[in-house]
């Protein structure tokens, strides 16, 4: 339904999506669909393939007056897009500058966690091949190895001996000079949306492969989205509150994801939060916002209406 005041009240907000980041292609499915449901709203809305700073340029000739950012990945989920609109003056949708650049760096995210008691796998960072030795002992295997700044799964890979640990390590490093090695758990993976600081319903999600990597988020059909989660009502509380104090304690606001596992004993552990989550058909906010009564249109409105101001 269009409803003409969104026009006023929003005044004129740009999409922002695309940019230079391997989440690229990604970022401009969210962005259309955004866009889409916006003006099906209302919203006077207009669309932005973010390619370098001149962009900046373009909101001021374009005199937006509100961001929806719609940017994976780095440049435009880590503080430096949210900076540059905050020098401008816009209002931009999600976590701020401290926020984004704390949940995309995974291992400095962790390393809060850690500090505050929260539960997340065991980890090192792996600068070298003597770190790489040292996580046979002090992490074991099976591993997770991952850019500790990349999102969408994109380099992450499971080490199950050293000769493995020495490629995956060498793969990511392609990707950034920050890797991780992760104690691998078995178990349930779950994922809880987060909106105006509240967790919304739990997901499930069960991937025909080992783990759900780039391919069960984008491209197979064969990954299965559960929600309501079949939890019980008390773990999945303790889930979402968890969730919650995670994204909170990482200095997130507005709306995002955080990533969850469960152990063979029910016990969680936090893996990432994702500041700008995926707005594309497979993705997973729409899918629990759906579960709390709000259709795409609504939730993306919604997103926009917890902009900083």
């Amino acid at each position: 339904m269009i409803e003409p005041a969104l026009k006023k009240h929003f005044g004129k907000v740009a999409v922002l999506m695309g940019g230079p980041s391997g989440e690229r292609e990604i970022s401009l499915l969210s962005g259309n669909a955004v866009l889409k449901a916006l003006l099906e709203a209302g919203v006077d809305a207009q669309g932005f393939d973010v390619n370098d700073a001149s962009v900046l340029g373009d909101l001021q000739k374009h005199e937006i007056k509100r961001v929806f950012i719609a940017l994976h990945g780095r440049w435009g989920e880590d503080g430096v897009m949210q900076g540059a609109l905050e020098v401008l003056g816009l209002p931009y949708t999600g976590s701020g500058v401290l926020g984004s650049a704390i949940a995309m760096e995974k291992g400095r995210c962790k390393l809060l966690w850690t500090g505050a008691g929260l539960p997340t796998p065991e980890f090192m960072f792996l600068h070298d091949e003597d770190d790489c030795s040292r996580a046979d002992s002090d992490i074991g295997y099976p591993m997770a190895v991952k850019p500790s700044r990349e999102g969408s799964s994109l380099g992450v890979s499971k080490a199950n001996n050293h000769d493995e640990l020495l490629q995956f390590w060498q793969q990511a490093k392609q990707l950034d000079d920050i890797v991780l090695a992760e104690k691998w758990i078995t178990g349930t993976e779950l994922t809880v949306a987060i909106l105006d600081d509240r967790a919304l319903p739990v997901i499930k999600l069960e991937a025909a492969g080992e783990f759900y990597d780039f391919d069960a988020k984008y491209v197979s059909d064969n990954t299965s989205y559960i929600c309501p989660c079949g939890l019980s009502a008390e773990l999945e509380a303790e889930v979402q509150s968890l969730a919650v104090k995670a994204f909170e304690l990482a200095s997130c606001s507005g709306w995002g994801r955080v990533d969850v596992l469960l152990d063979k004993d029910q016990r969680p552990y936090l893996l990432e939060v994702n500041t700008v989550p995926g707005m594309t058909s497979h993705s997973l906010v729409p899918m629990a916002a759906k579960q709390a009564g709000l259709n795409f249109q609504q939730l993306v409105v919604k997103i926009l209406e917890t902009s900083n101001v």
